[in-house]
């Protein structure tokens, strides 16, 4: 289907030919990015079409390991969009609401050598693709290593952005400049730039959250 094929242009602008399949996936990841920032219901399943048509997207250039990123999204998509339709279920948690904080030592212990772990499993699995599944991978992955970074490092970061602890904004700062930088080159510009402006969106919330620690642990001290 040619919606879902990066080499059907949309449009050409300044020179760069824009798919339709680039051009919809970084409209509806800027659209569920900012819905979610207003606590709205349809960050969801605007969100699930981005994760679907970024599947589409990284397949075709290569990025392995953040396309089965996208099957970890589907699914953290879907448990998000039930939770926010169904609030009752969450009722007799919001006593015990999570205050923002730090991660502790013993959880650097743990998480640490787990990422660092995947990471090299991973790396070493999507460098092979095209070897084991040459039917289903033609082209060997364009960064094995370090996309296999970013996508390991991104489902810590949604695990401690659950937790609402500081470090997972310092972490999508990371994984949002290294992955500006591989999308740029695979020549998907406007994923990059997509990219590049959720580095500061994730400046802004380390920022917002540091605030709200600070604000909280004042309380406490007093």
């Amino acid at each position: 289907m040619f919606f879902f094929d990066i080499d059907h242009v949309f449009f050409t602008v300044f020179g760069y030919p824009m798919s339709y399949l680039e051009f919809f996936g970084v409209v509806t990841g800027a659209a569920g990015v900012w819905l979610a920032s207003v606590a709205h219901v349809w960050t969801w399943p605007v969100g699930l079409v981005n994760v679907i048509l970024s599947f589409f997207l990284f397949y075709q250039v290569q990025l392995y390991p953040d396309m089965f990123l996208q099957v970890f999204y589907c699914v953290t998509t879907v448990t998000g969009w039930w939770s926010w339709k169904h609030p009752e279920a969450h009722e007799a948690d919001r006593k015990n609401e999570l205050k923002v904080s730090y991660l502790t030592r013993r959880d650097w212990l743990l998480w640490l050598p787990a990422v660092a772990v995947a990471v090299l499993l991973l790396g070493a699995f999507s460098s092979r693709l095209h070897v084991f599944f040459p039917a289903v991978f033609a082209k060997p992955s364009a960064f094995p290593y370090l996309d296999s970074f970013t996508t390991i490092a991104s489902i810590a970061a949604t695990f401690w952005m659950i937790r609402k602890k500081i470090e997972c904004w310092y972490a999508w700062i990371l994984i949002d400049i290294v992955s500006t930088y591989m999308y740029y080159v695979k020549d998907v510009k406007f994923y990059s730039l997509l990219y590049l402006v959720f580095c500061f969106l994730a400046a802004s919330g380390a920022v917002n959250w540091l605030r709200i620690y600070r604000k909280y642990t004042e309380v406490v001290s007093r």
